[in-house]
This record gives C-alpha cells, structure tokens and sequence, in this order.
C-alpha cells in the first residue's frame, strides 16, 4: 500500500509490537498503544522503561500490528522508524493525538502516573 502519510497502514489497529534493540544487538519487541498524525507516530510511556533505554542507545525501531499480549497479526506489514524521546507536554501534539484515538483510557494512565508520581515521556517515530 502507497501513501504519503508516514505508517498509514497501521492506522487501523489499536496495537504495535514496537521492537527496540539492544546494544548487544537483540530485538526486544513491546506491545504499545499508538497514534499517528504530524508525519509521525507517537507512543506514551514511561522515562525508566527499558524501551526508552534502548531507544537512546540506539533510535531504530520496527513496528508491527499485535494484539494487546504482543502476539504479532498475520499478514500485517512490518515498517521501520527512527525514535526520538521527547519530554511529555499536555498542550503537545503527541498527547493531543493519543487522547482523540484512546479518549478516557488514555487519560485513565495519566492520572494513576500523576498519583504515583511516575514522568511520562512521550516516543515519536519517523520513517
């Protein structure tokens, strides 16, 4: 499928395998929520979380449609991106984006995060 808007085939699925790598080399796939809008895609977490880690080693990262467990859907594509962490803002556009694609699930996390104190982070990918 061609198009101009960056990952447009995963529009449809409510979650990815975003694979991370290691630095020894070893992909390490995490089931995540997304959202796409601005050329990109976004994906909320946490700053600790060993996807982040990995991302600031190393910002290639593969994307594939799973279901919540990360099991991976036949027949779906697999898209490569580059990730960039950027700090979680509530006027941003990574959050916006999520918010109108998850609406009270999506601020659901966001409070219990505020309650535990836990710094959210938002991850952008680009082709």
């Amino acid at each position: 499928m061609s198009s101009s808007v960056p990952f447009a085939e995963l529009q449809s699925y409510q979650y990815i395998n975003l694979t991370t790598f290691r630095k020894s080399g070893v992909a390490v796939p995490t089931p995540v929520w997304f959202a796409l809008g601005n050329d990109c895609m976004y994906i909320l977490t946490v700053d600790n979380s060993g996807k982040v880690k990995r991302i600031r080693n190393n910002p290639q990262v593969t994307m594939v449609p799973s279901d919540s467990r990360g099991r991976e859907l036949e027949g779906t594509p697999t898209l490569q991106g580059q990730a960039t962490i950027v700090p979680f803002d509530e006027k941003g556009p990574g959050h916006r984006t999520l918010y109108a694609k998850y609406g009270w699930m999506y601020k659901a996390f966001e409070i219990i995060w505020r309650v535990r104190r836990i710094t959210p982070v938002i991850i952008e990918v680009r082709p």
